[in-house]
């Protein structure tokens, strides 16, 4: 009798798991429609976008359709600019919001709390509120038409105060023991953050690269309003040229969508096994 109840549970078991894949593959195959279909309207003909009924796999794939952004738009240009932005702009928010993370929540000081919880309150402002004074402050500085505002506010504005969040969290759940070790062998709070918590805290690292990072490719509202030179724009500005007072060149613009897209994908995949340990374990304690 037991052994028949046993072989009941594990047959449930195995088709609650069964029933879960495919429930999730489900999800998955949805999720995957709009981007497989970017990838076929960037190979289609002009014609062949708004065919009916819908053809996910082109008659004819017409690979001219990736040269000819080349041709269109300035996309080397475009590319470049995202790329050196984004770097920029992840490594400062990395070195910033680790070393305050760990302030925050390592160092004991008057007003720590209160501090952090003034800096949360900044997340709560929405970036529209402060677009007409920030641009007013950058034009009396001389900033406008650079790349100065779009590196420097993201690292010191909403983005670093999430990242600072995330560190803290990070680094609230590691042990007390390993800096108190490290403080008796004479360590200082820079070393110990440099050569101990730094290691530790990949996983976290990862997370905070890849929201950064995935946030800023993706900005287009900052650069509307700081960018006016074309060789200074970044991708998904460059792409709104596609549209125009006749229409939308869809097949044009898929193709400049999917080049712009790798990134993001070789950066996921990169640091994937990292990202999902860091968001495991961001918040476990407080």
């Amino acid at each position: 009798m037991k052994a028949t109840h046993k072989s009941a549970g594990s047959w449930r078991r195995s088709f609650g798991t069964a029933g879960t894949y495919a429930a999730l593959g489900a999800i998955s195959l949805v999720m995957m429609v709009p981007f497989l279909w970017m990838i076929s309207t960037s190979f289609k003909e002009p014609q062949e976008v708004f065919k009916y009924p819908p053809q996910l796999i082109p008659t004819t794939f017409r690979f001219q359709n990736y040269a000819d952004v080349f041709d269109l738009i300035p996309f080397e240009w475009f590319y470049f600019n995202s790329v050196y932005i984004a770097a920029l702009v992840v490594g400062g928010t990395v070195l910033f919001a680790s070393l305050a993370g760990y302030a925050f929540a390592r160092i004991p000081f008057t007003g720590r709390n209160a501090v952090f919880l003034v800096l949360l309150s900044a997340m709560m402002i929405p970036h529209e509120v402060t677009a007409i004074p920030m641009f007013l402050f950058m034009r009396e500085i001389g900033w406008i038409d650079t790349h100065l505002p779009l590196i420097l506010l993201p690292i010191f504005g909403a983005g670093g105060v999430f990242g600072i969040f995330v560190m803290r969290q990070f680094f609230i759940t590691v042990p007390k023991e390993l800096e108190e070790a490290a403080m008796i062998d004479g360590c200082s709070r820079l070393r110990i953050y440099a050569q101990i918590m730094l290691p530790i805290a990949k996983p976290g690292l990862a997370t905070l690269t890849i929201f950064t990072f995935v946030t800023n490719w993706n900005e287009f509202f900052d650069p509307l309003i700081f960018i006016n030179t074309r060789s200074l724009m970044t991708l998904p500005l460059g792409l709104s040229l596609f549209t125009d007072e006749v229409g939308t060149a869809w097949h044009h613009l898929m193709s400049a969508t999917v080049m712009a897209t790798v990134p993001l994908l070789v950066i996921f995949f990169l640091a994937q096994r990292q990202f999902i340990q860091g968001v495991a374990m961001t918040g476990l304690k407080e």
